[in-house]
């Protein structure tokens, strides 16, 4: 059964977050998608993953570009699994449950904004709706280094 890890992001925002965590998703020879809400937040991480850092490269690309099948990371609104990845991020409060009735995911990770009530609460509901349906789900938080502690 597909593991969920929710992330609590307090310390960092999501674009800041998200690249160390697909890097290290990649250096496990994972291939990864990232499910946004919208197509201009998809722009957005779009953007910060270009530029997150001068040192790095980190190879992706939009449902929208075409050749999905082709990228290591793939951002996108759908729910689909266009690249054949085996680890899916779900963020801005888009819900679990229909990725993982798509059923070829290791590990689903639902990173949300702890400053957020709405995020928050969303993401609550989400860790009581996914014990319930017996599913295995861990807590991670940031710790003041930055680091992800497991706390749950």
């Amino acid at each position: 059964m597909t593991e969920v890890w929710f992330y609590h992001l307090d310390r960092w925002p999501l674009q800041r977050a998200l690249p160390s965590l697909l890097e290290k998703a990649l250096q496990r020879g994972w291939r990864a998608v990232v499910q946004a809400a919208t197509p201009e937040r998809v722009d957005a991480l779009d953007a910060a993953l270009w530029t997150y850092d001068e040192a790095s490269f980190l190879p992706h690309g939009t449902a929208r570009d075409g050749d999905a099948e082709l990228q290591p990371v793939v951002l996108t609104t759908d729910t689909d699994n266009p690249n054949g990845a085996t680890v899916r991020f779900m963020v801005d409060g888009t819900e679990v449950l229909p990725a993982l009735a798509e059923g070829s995911y290791e590990r689903v990770l639902l990173l949300f904004d702890g400053n957020d009530a709405e995020e928050r609460a969303g993401a609550r509901r989400q860790w009581a709706d996914l014990k319930k349906a017996g599913h295995g789900v861990a807590y991670w938080q940031q710790n003041e280094d930055g680091r992800w502690d497991k706390r749950g």
